[in-house]
């Protein structure tokens, strides 16, 4: 986690201990995942400016999920890797990015390799079959995996006749052809056709085969002891600066998913997508297509304590110099937990230094603290709580000047800190 804070990035683990302002929430996503795990399925807007911790808030879910038998995915939406018109390439990155509780990311052969060992376990407590018969154990369980694929075949013919194949394989000892059928169980393009005549199937995943193959995995999951999955579509708001060939049917595939969902096409499917206020407000993102902003409109109340965390879309309150604190005391004391120097930590980044490191970076980035918690989680890291860890003589108010280079921010970041010189101002004139 602490490795994550230093480069600046949201942590993939143990975000509950960094969580500020999130209880709230926390009921009506319990109850929603819950639903979700008894063959339901929901579709989650979440709403926020930048630095309001979208992708902490996502992250966050994410690890609840998976602590409730969730396998989870993120994908992060670009116009040329990931684009959302192309579901196949959603599909692609999901199952590249399958987390579960052991494994983050990755874990696409650890659901398909449990699932078969699964089916193992059942046929040996049925008693019909010794241990150590091999080839009995082969036939009853592929007699199993048959009945299991009942309903798999229903909805997606080419993902049962590639489990099956991928079964073949590895019973044969053809590690080849099983990796192979693998990848294109996965959504990888460019498998080779001697594979794919293995298992009776040819072509690739494409955008309408993509859908079913999503309700075969989401049955093949729950057949190996998770209860659903959950997606997350991450800066979905990237859509803006699309091309509006591209653009369009992408809002039109989000219009399209949520409807499905809605109408229980995918049961044990949690969908979650984030967005700045622009996205779905502006004349360039959600208000383009008038179905999909009916559906994701939500009333705000005046007073943000009003907000039903139950809606569709949900909105996320930005950092201010208390919940920015907050977050700078939690890190400082779990930091102090797990070093031998904590009392020194403790004393020499007492609430007050924390609190006034919070406003000093709040005021390089032109009072905007609420996109501070990056900048300043990373600088409380790596120029506070390392050199008093490591070093006896360091004290942070007598030996630290904080300083922010242009080099370490990004785009918006850059864009709020005040220029000391007019030449330094950088002007936006379009795409012309």
């Amino acid at each position: 986690m602490f490795h994550a804070l230093r480069t600046g990035t949201v942590p993939q683990r143990s975000l509950d201990t960094l969580a500020v302002g999130l209880t709230p929430f926390e009921a009506a996503l319990d109850e929603e995942l819950d639903r979700v795990a008894r063959g339901g399925a929901v579709f989650k807007a979440i709403r926020g400016e930048y630095g309001s911790g979208k992708t902490f808030f996502s992250r966050w879910l994410e690890e609840r999920a998976r602590r409730r038998s969730f396998v989870t995915s993120e994908v992060q939406i670009s116009q040329t890797e990931t684009p959302l018109h192309k579901l196949q390439t959603v599909y692609r990155r999901l199952v590249e990015r399958l987390s579960t509780s052991e494994t983050l990311g990755g874990a696409f052969r650890e659901v398909l390799d449990g699932w078969f060992f699964t089916l193992e376990e059942d046929v040996l407590q049925e008693g019909g079959v010794a241990p150590d018969d091999t080839e009995g154990l082969l036939q009853q369980t592929n007699a199993l995996m048959e009945k299991r694929l009942s309903e798999v075949t229903r909805v997606a013919p080419a993902f049962a006749s590639a489990l099956r194949g991928y079964r073949r394989a590895l019973a044969n000892g053809d590690p080849e052809v099983a990796q192979g059928l693998l990848a294109w169980l996965a959504g990888q393009p460019n498998v080779s056709a001697a594979v794919k005549r293995k298992a009776g199937v040819k072509g690739d995943v494409d955008h309408d085969a993509a859908l079913t193959f999503l309700q075969g995995l989401l049955l093949l999951l729950r057949d190996a002891g998770y209860v659903g999955l959950l997606l997350v579509l991450d800066e979905v708001e990237t859509l803006q600066r699309m091309r509006t060939n591209v653009r369009d049917p992408a809002l039109n595939g989000l219009r399209q998913l949520m409807d499905e969902v809605s109408q229980g096409r995918f049961p044990g499917l949690y969908v979650a997508i984030t967005g700045t206020p622009a996205f779905y407000d502006g004349p360039q993102g959600v208000q383009r297509l008038p179905p999909l902003a009916m559906r994701l409109h939500t009333d705000w109340p005046a007073n943000p304590r009003f907000d039903n965390p139950r809606a569709t879309q949900i909105r996320l309150q930005p950092f201010n110099l208390d919940r920015l604190r907050e977050v700078g005391v939690k890190v400082r004391d779990l930091y102090a937990e797990h070093s031998n120097a904590k009392d020194r930590i403790l004393k020499l980044a007492d609430d007050a230094y924390v609190e006034d490191l919070a406003q000093a970076v709040g005021g390089e980035l032109g009072g905007k603290v609420g996109i501070a918690p990056r900048i300043f989680l990373k600088k409380l890291v790596v120029n506070v709580l390392d050199c008093i860890d490591q070093f006896p003589d360091f004290d942070p108010r007598k030996d630290y000047a904080l300083t922010i280079s242009e080099i370490e921010l990004n785009a918006v970041e850059r864009n709020v800190r005040p220029a000391s010189d007019p030449d330094e101002i950088e002007l936006d004139l379009g795409d012309g």
